[in-house]
């Protein structure tokens, strides 16, 4: 059954129409990706039009070679002109535009080309193994228990807001009411609908997202006429020749340094709404504490490429196994991904490997095929990102947004989706001119769908409340969504109150009666180990006198966060 689906899922990616949209997918990816302001989410948000007519193997190998180029075209412009392309790539900067400026421009790309090929390819095989087993776990999984993972992903979406914590939440519920929109899936109840024929259906997903994205992105990039008027990059940067050979060189040198950034990136990703820009900046901080020469970062060492590079590109293979074995968004872009296989009728549940598994294994291929069109394609799209950023941005924007509107229509036919984006689009300028971040609000929207209709489920099934608390996955999820909402007053006191001491005992202890109430031996085994684990904690907080860790770990962070 390995070798059929395998073998099938290799005759659909080799093929030489899917090979061409791979490569078509891949040059934009690394063209958005290497251009300020042109995100990653939004270059993947237009592709999606594009792939209504293809099979769903082909639509969504084009979307992952978009999304593999675009993590790696964010060095291009963050090395040649010190302004990262995509903010998955702000601490490759650090280093990578100090050793092209030191005269070492070919070698910096070549350590940032081949650290996001190597990152991207580890997290390719963690992957292939983890996936399939999570899915296993997933198939455990019933609506009380699915209802707990998707709020557990919510409040990871607000955990990760920053110091914008309440706004990320008000933009999560923001997301969550635009979701009750429509009609209800369960008893097709009409709610918010003003006696409006067209509200009644609800809000396409599409539209919505391009508006919050694309849209929104282009109103703040032409709201001021002189920068408008302007290329957008007036000092372009000079063409170079990449140096592979002595980028491969110093990467293996530094192998560990690429092993460990790669589990952080692939960890990273798997936890919903995380991304590339959190995993990129935690892997340059971990680097830079593990190095035995500290003080070499920010001058243009190699270490301070290959960890933030590979760790960015590994986070789409972490993001790939959440989508895959739960059917939950691991990112935006996976967020975006969920929704082509919704319009290729395949629902994205923790059935989905073992319901498709062509397909699954083509996801496999696809991104593994990826990596290596992107090392091809490179040297061909360094050129053309020189001659895009001589365009003015008025012209770009323009061409963009009729895209997007073409885009939308596409989808059903109907002007209301071009207005859905143009009142979305509005919705997000606003949003994000008043500080409030917009990926909670498309995640809220992507997941308010799941949850309501697996809370409708769990109740319609029985109306004991209590089995949110009594299911083991039910209760694990619940537990530690408490801890992620708790997380950023710990995040923001652990310097200075003693409480914060027993946070991380205290979740270990949390989370073992869950793990002791499931089925099987490993996992009441690795709830004794993390027992064990909590009492040592305490036990070493003990013997240091309760004392508190230094600042400075976390100021580094916060500095690399808001530079």
């Amino acid at each position: 059954m390995l070798i059929e689906n395998l073998s099938g899922a290799f005759s659909e990616v080799f093929s030489l129409g899917n090979l061409m949209l791979m490569f078509l997918g891949v040059s934009a990816g690394l063209i958005a990706g290497s251009i300020p302001g042109f995100t990653i989410t939004m270059a993947v948000v237009l592709t999606l039009p594009f792939t209504f007519g293809l099979s769903a193997v082909e639509g969504l190998a084009t979307m992952i070679g978009v999304f593999v180029g675009g993590l790696s075209g964010g060095l291009m412009s963050g090395m040649l002109t010190g302004i990262p392309g995509t903010p998955s790539s702000v601490a490759t900067t650090f280093d990578g535009f100090p050793m092209a400026r030191g005269g070492r421009p070919g070698l910096a790309l070549g350590i940032g080309i081949w650290s996001s090929f190597f990152g991207g390819i580890l997290s390719a095989c963690l992957l292939v193994a983890l996936a399939p087993q999570l899915a296993r776990i997933g198939l455990e999984f019933g609506p009380w228990d699915y209802f707990a993972l998707v709020l557990f992903a919510l409040t990871i979406t607000a955990s990760l807001s920053g110091e914008n914590l309440v706004k990320g939440v008000i933009a999560g519920l923001l997301g969550l009411l635009v979701a009750t929109i429509g009609e209800d899936e369960v008893n097709g109840v009409a709610r918010f609908d003003f006696g409006v024929d067209a509200l009644r259906q609800g809000f396409a997903f599409l539209p919505v997202l391009v508006g919050l994205f694309a849209f929104s992105q282009l109103l703040s990039d032409v709201r001021d006429v002189a920068a408008a008027r302007r290329p957008l990059m007036e000092k372009s940067a000079q063409a170079v020749r990449v140096e592979h050979l002595k980028a491969v060189r110093q990467i293996f040198r530094h192998w560990a340094q690429l092993v460990r950034s790669a589990l952080i990136g692939t960890f990273t990703g798997i936890l919903p709404a995380a991304g590339g820009s959190i995993s990129n900046i935690l892997a340059y901080d971990q680097a830079k504490k593990a190095s035995r020469n500290p003080e070499a970062f920010g001058s243009g060492t190699p270490e301070g490429i290959i960890a933030p590079e590979s760790s960015n590109n590994a986070t789409a293979g972490g993001a790939l196994i959440t989508m895959m074995a739960l059917g939950i968004p691991g990112d935006v872009v996976t967020a975006v991904m969920l929704g082509a296989l919704l319009i290729h009728n395949v629902q994205p549940s923790p059935t989905f490997i073992s319901d498709n598994p062509q397909l699954a294994y083509a996801i496999f291929v696809a991104f593994f095929l990826a990596h290596f069109i992107m090392i091809a394609m490179q040297a061909v799209c360094l050129r053309a990102f020189l001659l895009v950023v001589r365009v003015p941005m008025y012209t770009l924007a323009s061409v963009i947004l009729l895209y997007c509107a073409i885009g939308v229509f596409a989808l059903n036919n109907v002007t209301f989706d071009i207005w859905t984006l143009f009142v979305f689009g509005v919705l997000g300028y606003v949003l994000k001119t008043l500080g409030f971040p917009l990926p909670p609000m498309i995640l809220g929207v992507v997941l308010g769908h799941v949850a309501e209709l697996n809370l409708s489920r769990a109740l319609a099934i029985s109306d004991d409340i209590s089995l949110f608390v009594t299911r083991p996955w039910a209760l694990f999820f619940l537990v530690i969504s408490l801890f992620s909402a708790v997380f950023p007053w710990y995040q923001a006191r652990r310097h200075e109150a003693r409480w914060t001491l027993f946070y991380f005992p205290a979740f270990c202890a949390a989370i073992v009666l869950p793990l002791f109430l499931m089925e099987g031996v490993v996992r009441p085994i690795l709830a004794g180990a993390l027992l064990l684990i909590a009492a040592f904690t305490l036990w070493r907080h003990q013997q240091a006198g309760w004392q508190l860790p230094p600042r400075g770990s976390g100021a580094e962070v916060s500095q690399l966060r808001e530079t």
